[in-house]
């Protein structure tokens, strides 16, 4: 997903100018730069448990196998050295594709998480997106919508309508993160938790809650939806999916540190065969079919970040839900 001040931004900025020094559990860290030492407090957060018990609430719902991509994308180690990643993909009946990364160095954590139905069902994407360094978090989570809620108010009730309340649950602790560019906002639904905060034993608490209650909420959708689509909508869905993995493949702000931590080739691999399967798999079009407007002068894909639509700066949905800009 692309954000007003972008994941990408912030990865940058967690080089290590700074020393640091951890415990075993990472609950003290230690910063000393050349002109001056302070320390953070932040909480023992592991990202890898937050699969886990993703994985153990799924198993009790349905039968999880192992997907393909899981014998060539397990685990990978840094150009530094010293950064891990760290995959695991499953596959269910109804879910074409559940897949987990995380990335773990001195100075960051990464958790990309996500569900992927197969195209007979038109299930929102499970979409959880964090980042953790010693004094920042940025969060993304969410159950982006299949189909653009702004033309779809039928898909709205269906899917989001009885599940706000977990939303307002946590919005006071996890306020609004900030601009969300235009093009962005068409791949979130109103219950997105959008945010920034400094580490704390609490907020990650408070975060660990709320990932496991959207994540319940979209294991529900996958069991109570039925088959029997028509085939027209079978291929709007297998459209619609392709079109998400389209935008996220070009243009994931993360792009810009897996290919620091793999070099060019792996990274993109990695988002196009991994993170993003099905992009060369589901669909024909190219990025410039469905975003023409980012298309230059010379025909390449424009690398900006905001081409069309407004900027928002708080959050364009009311408390039921309904998009107001």
């Amino acid at each position: 997903m692309e954000f007003g001040s972008s994941y990408g931004t912030c990865f940058e900025a967690a080089k290590p100018h700074l020393l640091i020094s951890t415990s075993s559990k990472n609950t003290n860290i230690t910063l000393r730069s050349r002109t001056q030492r302070f320390s953070f407090r932040v909480s023992s957060v592991s990202y890898k448990e937050f699969a886990e018990s993703a994985l153990e609430e799924t198993r009790k719902r349905t039968v999880l196998e192992p997907s393909p991509l899981q014998e060539r994308y397990s685990s990978m180690t840094g150009l530094d050295g010293k950064t891990q990643l760290q995959m695991l993909a499953f596959k269910s009946p109804k879910i074409r594709l559940l897949r987990s990364m995380t990335i773990e160095n001195e100075t960051m954590q990464v958790f990309d998480f996500t569900g992927f139905m197969k195209p007979e069902y038109d299930t929102p994407i499970f979409c959880a997106n964090f980042f953790t360094s010693a004094n920042m978090n940025i969060v993304v989570l969410d159950l982006n919508p299949l189909l653009q809620l702004t033309d779809q108010t039928d898909y709205q009730d269906k899917y989001y309508k009885n599940i706000m309340s977990i939303y307002h649950k946590y919005d006071e602790i996890f306020p609004w993160g900030g601009k969300l560019t235009g093009e962005s906002i068409k791949f979130f639904s109103p219950l997105v938790m959008w945010t920034r905060f400094s580490s704390s034993q609490d907020k990650h608490q408070a975060l660990f809650s709320a990932f496991l209650e959207y994540y319940q909420a979209w294991l529900e959708m996958t069991i109570q939806v039925k088959e029997g689509m028509e085939p027209s909508q079978v291929r709007a869905n297998r459209e619609a999916q392709h079109k998400y993995l389209t935008w996220r493949a070009q243009k994931d702000p993360g792009h810009g540190l897996l290919r620091k931590l793999l070099g060019e080739a792996k990274a993109k691999a990695l988002l196009r065969e991994f993170l993003f399967n099905g992009v060369d798999e589901l669909g024909t079009k190219t990025f410039i079919d469905y975003f023409p407007e980012y298309q230059t002068d010379g025909g390449t894909v424009s690398d900006k970040r905001s081409i069309i639509g407004k900027s928002f700066e708080t959050r364009p949905w009311d408390s039921n839900g309904r998009f107001i800009g």
